[in-house]
């Protein structure tokens, strides 16, 4: 008889009653809420009467039919999309220098590094908002310097919410593509060199295929946090330039629609899980060998 099947009746099930209370804390604090979310957007809403009793999918409809809705999403999509691809571009060679750094000048660069999520994010914000105001640092240094005439408008502009929030995701780019570096050898670029590689190239066809899950994971994690971001698009966009997570807070809070506000919420995180579960499977798919 095998070990399973001599194991007594009760360690068989110990593995599951141990899950037991993450499971209730996950179910009671993520699933319940999630669940009550996405029952409430189906209902219906009247100015007079509030929330109604009766199901439908017509908060959706609105959404894809008013091409204001559709505008926002849009807009939620270009600015996430923008924020990854600049995180990308600046994390990937910075964690690449980070790793080849000596101490203590490594321990130094990282603790920078990691200095945006060591802030509050309001108080974050709101040193970029004072930077970029047209009064700002910024503006008045670029004045001074005679290089512009006039200040330039970055508050309340898209240029302006992907520069907070690139300042402020960059270390999830940052610690995911490291992660990768991990497992690079350095004796692999060595041998690269020594067969007359040059620096561009053993970076190219070296390193880069190598921290490429890590770049690809950072995207997921950074694209992510910037699709439901909240704080910084309403600080630095401010009332008039509004994304999804600004939509549903409005609706919620500003016309106590609530059914149409949960209803933006449940777009808002299915397009993320979607978004999410598909980037996921290009890195198990296309870079299987190198997560082994």
């Amino acid at each position: 008889m095998s070990a399973a099947s001599t194991a007594p009746e009760g360690a068989r099930f110990a593995p599951y009653a141990l899950n037991l209370p993450a499971l209730a804390v996950v179910g009671t604090l993520i699933v319940v809420p999630l669940a009550m979310t996405l029952l409430l957007s189906l209902h219906s809403f009247s100015t007079y009467t509030g929330v109604g009793s009766d199901f439908s999918l017509a908060n959706y409809a609105e959404i894809f039919s008013d091409s204001y809705f559709r505008e926002i999403f849009l807009r939620t999509l270009r600015i996430s999309a923008l924020v990854t691809l600049i995180a990308a571009v600046v994390g990937a060679p910075e964690a690449y220098i980070l790793s080849r750094m000596r101490a203590p000048w490594r321990g130094l660069f990282l603790l920078v590094m990691l200095g945006p999520l060591l802030i509050s994010v309001v108080a974050r914000t709101l040193g970029w908002a004072l930077l970029l105001a047209p009064t700002g640092v910024l503006n008045q240094g670029l004045m001074a310097a005679g290089l512009i005439s006039t200040p330039f408008r970055l508050l309340q502009t898209e240029t302006g919410v992907v520069i907070a929030l690139v300042h402020v995701l960059l270390p999830f780019m940052i610690v995911a593509v490291w992660a990768s570096l991990t497992r690079l050898d350095p004796q692999v670029e060595n041998a690269a060199a020594s067969l007359g590689a040059g620096p561009f190239t053993i970076v190219r066809r070296v390193v880069l295929p190598q921290i490429m899950p890590g770049i690809l994971s950072g995207s997921i994690i950074v694209f992510a946090l910037a699709a439901s971001a909240f704080a910084t698009p309403a600080i630095i966009g401010g009332r008039r330039l509004k994304v999804a997570a600004t939509l549903a807070y409005d609706e919620f809070l500003s016309t106590m629609n609530w059914p149409l506000g949960a209803a933006i919420a449940a777009l808002l995180l299915l397009g993320n899980i979607v978004i999410i579960l598909g980037c996921n499977r290009i890195v198990e798919r296309r870079y299987a060998e190198v997560f082994r």
